[in-house]
């Protein structure tokens, strides 16, 4: 047994770094958070101080029992979980524990901090520790803290005015609030028309060297971009420029530029779950978790280390040593004349960045991703090679691009410009190009030589029609980076307020772009109503930075939630008792109800919203949003089915959870089928080997994870799985799993395994309704 021992969250880590310190140091993990706040009311008492009770996480009770067993046989203590507040959390409520228990008697405790799992950073770090930073740590209980209550205040509000299982997050709220408002904007665009004049023309009789010029000016006006804005128009100017230029246009003018383009900085969380969903399709979540394998460490043939330095980062600053090898490997690979002539440096703009962290890097450039792509699974390999190319690329030399603007003259008032462009010199973007976010790159174009004075044959001169678009709705990537632009949450939570939409269903994914269900615009219209303040971007913003302040010791977490709980406690109960269900759940029409006569409303139903009459339940008169109405007397038989069970046909029917198929012969035969299609996951079933898992939906409304080969294979699980292996037990498959006790977390399916892993949130998961 070992002198000392070494706690880090992760398992797949301990190993690791394990192997690195020797025999003397035995390496434990905590499998994540081992307290949590009580999940019930008063867990945080705020007339005392804002005290905050905790309980022991009864899964990671066993891993807790384990150090505590272990500790008696060491002298000193390493805490050596996550570098940011949530690792400093975790360690402090270990340390916590422990003192409670006697375990820590005698005994020198340690906090030590890495950024990437090598041998080399390993050994600098326990050989430089520190004490805990309650700084980090008060940050954490503040931020933990508003999350409980705003989840345990304003959720059942919700539940109340709306209905039941639904909830609000103190950042979630402002990233449902973005997508419902980007949502509005496309409703209520109006599409403007405008004309743009073309000429096609080339350099000789034989149509050689044929390019397009768009027309700038006409009739000595420099033209703008609605100066055209109707057919007649356009086609006035098409033919009074064809007979100004009988056939042929001249050059009169050539500006000739060359202009240098810059790689960006190295990635940090958000860009990297940026490029990621831009250029591999990862969602969020899924970049962090193929990134946490990468940090953790993969087997390479020599045993495990680290490919990549920590992922959760705010700073685009390399370590010195780190850029001396990012430009060896550029000399080896790509030539000196490719090297940035001097050490390209970046500033971190985030304000509140740890400058002590360093920007998303390998932890060994020369480490070329196809040298390992053997040992790396396809999405590892992926998201390796773009974070390999990314830090290359910003210590080569810039990028060379030669641009060309041709004015070509039509009769005496006229100007048709062309413009072009050519990569004289590719730099660093024959490594890596940086995504771009709701457009194409334009592609170059070259055009051909000409001199001043130059007449050219023109082709024909064209008038195009075009219209206005409107914004386009949030990509992931966007997303992310709007809520940064606003100071949104923090990178390391992207993920988890993303999935808690999902989750929640307030959005739904068309074309990896997010729309708002009908119950996501109602929440929204509620908190914004209501709540205004709370979803207001700059006060979620400026609550970020204050919770900061908190982290580097220049304000106390005390005062921060005095200044926040009296206000939003007042609201709460006031709005508990001034607003009606039918104010936030219904929408008065003018029209009238063609039954009885009172006014019809829109409404919020089961099944999203409908038309409904407002002197319901005396009078049950409803219809589609489209106007179509649902005759529920009269069911609607599908031709050519019959029940498999009794033989009568089967109809579509209409239930507590939506539309579905049943039978005629109901209620003496109560077969049924439903209308939703499993989602098909990609992840292999673990049980047969031989089909893919897919999301279903139970009888009861609920959803849940099945091997699509069913009945053969019966395998079926509550929570969402993905792909990849527990490191306790070796079982293929963990899921993802969402309860009111305890967050976010990864865990195994297999009872007798028991791992958990808890997944970094930014917002308190709301307790049930149930």
């Amino acid at each position: 047994m070992g002198k000392n021992l070494v706690i880090v969250e992760s398992p797949a880590k301990a190993k690791t770094i394990e192997k690195y310190l020797g025999k003397d140091f035995k390496v434990l993990a905590s499998y994540g958070h081992v307290r949590d706040l009580l999940p019930k009311s008063g867990a945080v008492e705020v007339d005392n101080n804002f005290l905050m009770h905790y309980e022991k996480i009864e899964k990671n009770a066993k891993h807790v029992t384990a150090i505590k067993t272990n500790l008696k046989q060491v002298d000193a203590l390493y805490l050596a979980t996550d570098p940011d507040r949530e690792g400093e959390a975790i360690s402090w409520h270990l340390y916590e524990l422990l003192k409670q228990r006697g375990g820590l008697k005698d005994k020198t405790v340690h906090r030590v901090v890495f950024h990437e799992i090598t041998q080399r950073a390993i050994q600098e770090a326990m050989a430089h520790p520190r004490g805990l930073s309650m700084d980090l740590v008060n940050a954490q209980q503040a931020r933990r803290a508003l999350d409980y209550l705003v989840g345990f205040n304003l959720s059942p509000l919700l539940w109340k005015k709306i209905r039941t299982g639904l909830s609000a997050g103190r950042v979630q709220s402002p990233a449902l609030r973005l997508i419902v408002e980007r949502e509005e904007e496309i409703e209520k665009f109006k599409p403007k028309e405008y004309w743009t004049i073309e000429a096609d023309v080339h350099k000789n009789t034989q149509k050689k060297q044929a390019f397009t010029a768009k027309l700038y000016q006409y009739q000595e006006k420099k033209l703008k971009q609605f100066d055209l804005n109707n057919q007649d128009l356009a086609q006035v100017a098409r033919e009074d420029l064809l007979t100004q230029a009988n056939g042929r246009l001249q050059v009169v003018k050539i500006d000739k530029k060359q202009r240098h383009q810059q790689p960006a900085a190295p990635f940090i969380t958000s860009t990297l779950q940026q490029d990621a969903a831009r250029k591999l399709g990862f969602s969020a979540q899924n970049t962090m978790r193929v990134a946490q394998q990468l940090y953790e460490g993969i087997d390479t043939g020599n045993g495990a280390v680290g490919l990549i330095t920590y992922m959760r980062t705010d700073s685009v600053v390399l370590a010195d040593e780190a850029v001396a090898q990012i430009r060896e490997v550029i000399v080896a690979r790509y030539g000196k004349e490719n090297l940035a002539k001097s050490v390209r440096l970046f500033k971190t703009k985030s304000k509140n960045a740890q400058e002590a962290h360093e920007a998303i890097r390998p932890t060994n450039a020369a480490w070329y991703p196809d040298d390992i792509k053997d040992h790396l699974s396809l999405e590892q390999y992926k998201l390796y090679t773009l974070i390999w190319q990314r830090t290359i690329a910003c210590q080569m030399l810039h990028a060379t691009l030669d641009t060309v603007a041709i004015d070509l003259a039509c009769g005496a008032d006229n100007l048709f410009r062309a413009t072009g462009s050519s990569l004289a010199n590719a730099g660093f973007r024959a490594v890596y190009m940086e995504g771009l976010d709701d457009q194409t790159v334009n592609e170059e174009r070259i055009l051909p030589s000409v001199l001043v004075g130059e007449w050219l044959v023109l082709a024909t001169i064209r008038a195009e029609q075009h219209f206005t678009e409107p914004p386009p709705r949030f990509s992931e990537a966007r997303l992310i980076k709007t809520l940064e632009e606003f100071g949104i949450g923090r990178p390391s939570t992207y993920a988890s307020i993303i999935s808690t939409l999902k989750t929640r269903e307030y959005v739904e994914i068309d074309k990896k772009r997010f729309i708002p269900t009908d119950v996501g615009r109602v929440v929204n219209k509620f908190l914004t109503m209501h709540f205004h303040q709370y979803v207001d971007y700059d006060f979620t913003a400026h609550l970020e930075d204050a919770l900061d302040e908190v982290s580097r010791g220049e304000k106390a977490w005390i005062p921060l939630m005095e200044n926040f709980w009296g206000e939003f406690k007042q609201r709460v109960d006031e709005k508990e008792q001034s607003v009606q269900r039918a104010e936030i759940t219904q929408e008065a029409l003018e029209e009238k109800c063609p039954e009885c006569g009172h006014h019809l409303s829109i409404r919020l139903g089961r099944r999203g919203k409908f038309i409904g009459c407002s002197n319901y339940p005396e009078c049950k008169y409803t219809r589609n949003l489209d106007g179509t109405v649902e005759n529920k007397e009269e069911a609607e038989i599908i031709e050519d089915r019959v029940c498999p069970q009794c033989q009568s046909p089967l109809q579509y029917r209409y239930g507590r959870y939506g539309k579905f198929i049943g039978c005629s012969h109901y209620p003496e035969c109560k077969y049924i089928e439903s209308l939703n299609k499993p989602e098909d996951l990609d992840v292999e079933c673990p049980a047969c080997k031989q089909a893919q898992l897919q999301k279903k939906k139970s009888r009861y409304g609920r959803f849940f994870y099945a091997c699509s080969s069913y009945p053969k294979c019966q395998y079926a699980v509550w929570n969402k799985p993905i792909s990849e292996p527990c490191p306790q037990c070796g079982w293929p498959i963990l899921t993802i799993k969402v309860t009111k006790r305890r967050g976010t977390e990864k865990v195994c399916p297999q009872k007798e395994c028991g791992y958990s892993q808890q997944i970094e949130s930014d917002d308190t998961v709301e307790p049930s309704s149930s």
